[in-house]
């Protein structure tokens, strides 16, 4: 395990504080949910949830030849690729 050599604190409201009290080590909690945060965070928007006029630009340029479809087995948004020139990678 690594040295943990920063304190990091932040402000909760009531309820909040009140659950995180009762966590047998809320310090691992929070921060093994931070790095959860983090690694399922849009590469795009960088968990904003919005986009600069730039990177708009270039996805209207990318969805041009991409789109948004909904798997059938999880239903969840992903995005395929409808360039036919691109090699498949087997996720498209």
């Amino acid at each position: 395990m690594t040295e943990k050599t920063e304190v990091i604190s932040f402000k909760a409201d009531g309820e909040l504080a009140s659950v995180l009290k009762h966590m047998p080590n809320k310090s691992d909690f929070i921060r093994n949910a931070v790095l959860e945060y983090m690694q399922n965070t849009c590469p795009l928007c960088q968990g904003t949830g919005t986009i600069s006029v730039a990177q708009r630009a270039h996805w209207d340029k990318f969805i041009k030849t991409h789109s948004l479809e909904e798997c059938k087995d999880c239903h969840e948004l992903y995005i395929k690729c409808n360039n036919g020139s691109h090699r498949k990678c087997g996720k498209c």
